[in-house]
């Protein structure tokens, strides 16, 4: 692969998690939105539905799961920068290539390899709440655990890509995190 091939293909899925990222950021405000109508309805007019409250637990899903593969490509998620800071760009890109393909990839396989046949199963019965009232749709949120593993190896797959460019040293401001993303 061609430099610019890497960096186009990089840019891509930068560019992909950075419109899920986006996305997914306003079930935020929605999940802030419908607690208060739910409190407000509780406590003021005695009054609630199940189907409220597990759209908020839906929705705090897809925030964390769906949201991870953004926070990665912000890098924003926590890191133990003891000697990370000290380090040269260089050093810091064959660090981030090392966890990211020796640590994050075999995670992310492994829970998507044991959530599949939990989300398989969950699909052929077209699992629904066991709450009376609740949504008929656990198995979407469950689907989410394939979701988030797809989206977290393919982050993964541009910072190794980024990574291996910064590490030979070859054009690295063309592959910064957030150039050319808005």
């Amino acid at each position: 692969m061609g430099n610019n091939l890497i960096q186009s293909f990089v840019h891509f899925i930068d560019k992909f998690t950075h419109l899920t990222g986006k996305c997914v950021s306003w079930f935020s405000l929605f999940m802030v939105l419908i607690t208060f109508i739910i409190v407000v309805l509780r406590y003021g007019f005695n009054m609630g539905w199940i189907a409220m409250q597990e759209s908020v637990l839906y929705m705090h899903g897809l925030v964390f799961l769906l949201g991870a593969a953004y926070t990665l490509k912000e890098n924003g998620h926590v890191r133990i920068d003891v000697f990370y800071q000290k380090y040269s760009v260089k050093t810091r890109a064959l660090v981030d290539l090392l966890g990211t393909v020796f640590l994050l990839i075999p995670v992310c396989t492994f829970i998507f390899y044991i959530s599949w046949d939990y989300v398989l199963v969950s699909w052929r019965i077209m699992e629904t709440s066991s709450q009376p009232g609740g949504l008929p749709f656990v198995y979407l949120s469950k689907t989410f655990l394939l979701l988030f593993s797809i989206t977290l190896i393919l982050q993964g797959i541009s910072e190794i890509l980024r990574n291996v460019l910064i590490y030979k040293n070859e054009n690295t401001n063309s592959v910064n995190n957030s150039e050319g993303v808005s």
